[in-house]
């Protein structure tokens, strides 16, 4: 969901800024607009025009409640298939921009190999849309702890890469519409 909310912190709170990826701690009571809310985090301004990310399990922070978890949600009996993966992958926003990673062409590969008692190894490799983005250890932690929660997954290897370089040619059609080009 894009908005422009405005709120005011009700307690301290952990984020992430944008585009540098450094913790950080935002004080109670300081003033933000909420950008942007997408899988299980926030993007919020502050008056200041800075930029952070949120995460899902502080929304209370941002005077909203914690949502079920998108992502929580695939955690399931079924038999494991790469669709899932590629669902799942479709749950990761970019903070910056409202389209997921998919949409965006930030997934370079998907590759699935068997390993042992009856498991599945998941390797990508994805890019980020500017080469000196900071949230790239963000967004692969994100993907690597969703993914590992799919039903035989055992282990995950997110890679950032930056060969070929991202350029807006990788887009879907889907997601130039939805930005207007």
């Amino acid at each position: 969901m894009t908005s422009n909310i405005h709120t005011v912190l009700n307690r301290n709170c952990d984020v992430i800024e944008i585009p540098s990826g450094r913790a950080s701690t935002l004080p109670q009571g300081m003033s933000l607009r909420i950008m942007q809310s997408r899988g299980d985090s926030y993007t919020v301004w502050t008056d200041y025009g800075q930029m952070y990310r949120v995460e899902g399990k502080d929304a209370d922070a941002l005077g909203l409640e914690a949502g079920s978890g998108a992502a929580e949600a695939t955690e399931d009996a079924r038999e494991f298939n790469e669709q899932m993966i590629w669902d799942i992958l479709k749950t990761v926003y970019d903070p910056e921009i409202p389209v997921n990673i998919v949409d965006l062409g930030l997934i370079y590969s998907c590759k699935v190999s068997d390993v042992q008692p009856e498991g599945k190894r998941v390797d990508i490799n994805m890019s980020m849309t500017a080469p000196g983005c900071g949230m790239g250890g963000v967004l692969k932690a994100d993907i690597e702890a969703r993914l590992a929660r799919l039903p035989s997954v055992k282990e995950v290897h997110v890679e950032v890469v930056f060969e070929p370089p991202w350029d807006m040619s990788r887009m879907s059609e889907a997601a130039r519409l939805q930005l207007g080009f």
